[in-house]
């Protein structure tokens, strides 16, 4: 199999996002084949409903590789486990480079099947963001996408520097690096100085509403 520039980023991809996922399941005290599990559906649950949404057959159902990528996940885990999980920002690591490579991933799909922009924006959100949501609610969380945190926001960032980048006809190689890197600094820069967006407050009627 001859693998691109594209293939290479997506593997890394699914392995960033299931041992992001993994680490949150070992903290979660979830076995071996729980975990698989966790960081199989983070790798590959964006990709999922992106493919579904384009009336794709899923591309993990395709090309089993992604489930042999996320079982090399878990055994980096497991033997190196006592490293990755005592780091304090390993799962913040992991999961902004899992992040940006997927949105990139996402719009080169999208942007190959003749669709517009904008939608080729979306998906690219939707293959960077819905995986940790499943990951999140699988692990009874509230997923991080609904949080203050800017995260669903940092795909569309990447996006625009995609739209740009592409108008400014450079190399599709400098584009999607460009693209994924500018997510991934996205994150970093708005988690490392408090970034956010405002929250959504209840009137003042609804909270009484609800202490009755």
């Amino acid at each position: 199999m001859n693998l691109t520039f594209i293939n290479i980023i997506d593997y890394l991809g699914t392995f960033a996002f299931a041992i992001s996922g993994m680490r949150l399941a070992s903290a979660k005290r979830f076995d071996w084949f729980g975990a698989y599990v966790v960081g199989l559906v983070t790798a590959i649950g964006g990709g999922t409903t992106r493919d579904l949404l384009l009336d794709l057959t899923p591309f993990w159902m395709l090309q089993s590789s992604y489930l042999v990528v996320t079982g090399f996940a878990l055994l980096f885990v497991i033997f190196l486990g006592k490293y990755v999980i005592r780091l304090h920002n390993t799962f913040f690591i992991f999961d902004a480079i899992g992040l940006g490579l997927f949105v990139v991933v996402g719009i080169d799909k999208t942007l190959e099947l003749g669709f517009p922009f904008w939608v080729a924006i979306l998906m690219g959100m939707i293959t960077g963001s819905v995986g940790g949501v499943i990951r999140d609610i699988l692990i009874n969380e509230v997923p991080l996408i609904f949080r203050k945190d800017i995260y669903a926001l940092a795909c569309v960032v990447g996006g625009v520097f995609y739209y740009i980048c592409f108008k400014l006809n450079f190399s599709p190689v400098l584009t999607q690096t460009v693209a994924a890197v500018s997510v991934i600094f996205t994150r970093i820069i708005a988690v490392k100085y408090h970034i956010s967006l405002p929250v959504l407050k209840a009137h003042e009627d609804f909270e009484k509403e609800k202490k009755v």
